[in-house]
């Protein structure tokens, strides 16, 4: 059976995934999200914003530099 993008079983065929989703919505059956990867994504998604704030303009800058540099080289 097929993942989502969390890693949850989905069905593969197209009236299948709608007949769940609607059962999701409606309560019918619980959704199987594990509350620890989610929890992890999260963190993630706050970290990069993190590390922005932590670095120096300057340093920023160097990043941003080396990446354009890398993208125009190929």
């Amino acid at each position: 059976m097929p993942k989502g993008p969390r890693g949850e079983k989905r069905p593969a065929d197209a009236i299948g995934l709608a007949v769940h989703i609607g059962r999701i919505a409606t309560g019918e059956i619980e959704d199987e999200r594990d509350p620890i990867k989610t929890a992890a994504a999260e963190m993630g998604r706050r970290g990069g914003k993190a590390r922005a704030e932590a670095m120096t303009p300057e340093r920023r800058a160097e990043i941003a530099r080396k990446a354009a540099e890398k993208r125009w080289t190929r």
